[in-house]
């Protein structure tokens, strides 16, 4: 179905399906035409690749990214949209919508039913209010999956491909750096969006890497570390984790000094291999006096 971001479709698909835009859900649909096929270009949409959509709305980029790809899975949380998708991905053969909540997906299970002998990228103009948990899912899964090409705030654009070390990073731009190469690829206003949400957009690609950017002796410790270290940006690292992680301040100094990172310094200061440091000398401390 063509015109899906042709503002007369959009309104005669509300009427018929008696649809309402949902706040709660972060329900902002594209009605920009130039978007969604340059999100599926550089999404990496091609034969050979399968691709999991996650909120397709109408289905504006889910269209995009049938035309290319070999398979799309759209996952979709509001039942509501299930009749209007049915109309308006009918002409497709190669799609397939999943009504369940993406973050209680297995999403292993679903590449490996859905995807085989495909490559396997990630393709979504995320609902604001999920942005980081899905992140976070998609990349903490460890999901046998090329890249992460996704439409989120302006705002959490900028911090999510903020440089480790300055003073726009925070702890999702440590973590996604940890598992991905981030880049911002272009701004999306507010007026490309039924109804007009109150912030601008940025489309961003996150590259996969085989291997963690850095190596560390326990993960878990790592991310504790990162996480506890921003918690409380205004102190120190030290006074930060120590607070955060309930760890005897000394410990945390110790930790830094031995890895030559001044004790005053601030998390955004810290690069990942910095923080990778700091929690292998915690883990060791805590593995030896156990």
């Amino acid at each position: 179905m063509d015109n899906l971001t042709n503002i007369l479709t959009i309104k005669d698909l509300l009427n018929r399906h008696g649809f309402n835009f949902s706040k709660a859900l972060g329900q902002n649909f594209l009605i920009n035409p130039s978007v969604c096929p340059r999100m599926a270009e550089y999404c990496g949409a091609q034969k050979g690749v399968g691709v999991i959509e996650i909120g397709p709305g109408f289905g504006v980029l889910t269209h995009e990214l049938c035309k290319l790809a070999d398979k799309v899975i759209s996952i979709e949380l509001d039942k509501r949209l299930m009749p209007v998708l049915s109309e308006t991905m009918a002409e497709h053969e190669n799609f397939k919508v999943i009504n369940e909540d993406v973050l209680k997906v297995d999403l292993h299970k679903l590449i490996e039913d859905e995807f085989k002998g495909m490559r396997v990228v990630v393709c979504a103009n995320l609902p604001y209010y999920i942005t980081s948990p899905v992140i976070m899912k998609l990349l903490e899964d460890k999901l046998p999956i090329e890249s992460i090409t996704v439409m989120v705030q302006k705002e959490a654009a900028q911090r999510l491909c903020a440089k480790v070390g300055t003073r726009d990073s925070s702890a999702i731009t440590v973590a996604v750096n940890y598992y991905s190469e981030p880049s911002l690829l272009f701004h999306v206003s507010s007026g490309s969006f039924m109804p007009a949400p109150k912030v601008d957009s940025a489309v961003i690609k996150l590259d996969i890497s085989q291997e963690p950017r850095v190596q560390c002796k326990d993960e878990k410790t790592l991310f504790k570390v990162i996480k506890g270290a921003f918690a409380q940006r205004r102190k120190t690292v030290v006074n930060s984790i120590s607070s955060s992680l309930s760890l005897p301040k000394a410990e945390v100094e110790s930790a830094l000094t031995q890895n030559g990172i001044v004790s005053t310094a601030r998390a955004e200061q810290l690069m990942l291999s910095d923080f990778a440091k700091i929690a292998d000398s915690i883990y060791e401390r805590r593995v030896n006096d156990a």
